[in-house]
């Protein structure tokens, strides 16, 4: 199991979870919100980077998901600026609504 982080050529970034640690698994982060971000010509041609963030072989998915949740909050993936992830719902600091 691995907690990982994609780095898309934007610089925005997802975080997630795969319990397999598949080669060619890049995540479920909203493909029509990804899409927003790159017109047709940049999807030409693009290079997206994964990099492994944390690993267990003996975690529980209790102590996985909240180790994604850690990573979500400490790299502010969840704030639209930064990244792609949609949960937990980003609340600006500072009495911005």
């Amino acid at each position: 199991m691995v907690i990982y982080k994609i780095t898309y050529p934007n610089g925005k970034i997802y975080v997630g979870q795969d319990r397999t640690n598949s080669i060619n698994y890049f995540g479920s982060a909203d493909s029509a919100l990804i899409a927003k971000d790159f017109p047709k010509d940049m999807r030409q041609s693009f290079t997206v980077c994964r990099d492994i963030l944390w690993e267990s072989e003996t975690a529980t998915r209790q102590e996985v998901n909240a180790k994604e949740l850690e990573f979500i909050l400490l790299l502010r993936s969840n704030d639209p600026a930064v990244g792609y992830n949609r949960w937990p719902r980003f609340r600006p600091s500072g009495g911005e609504a």
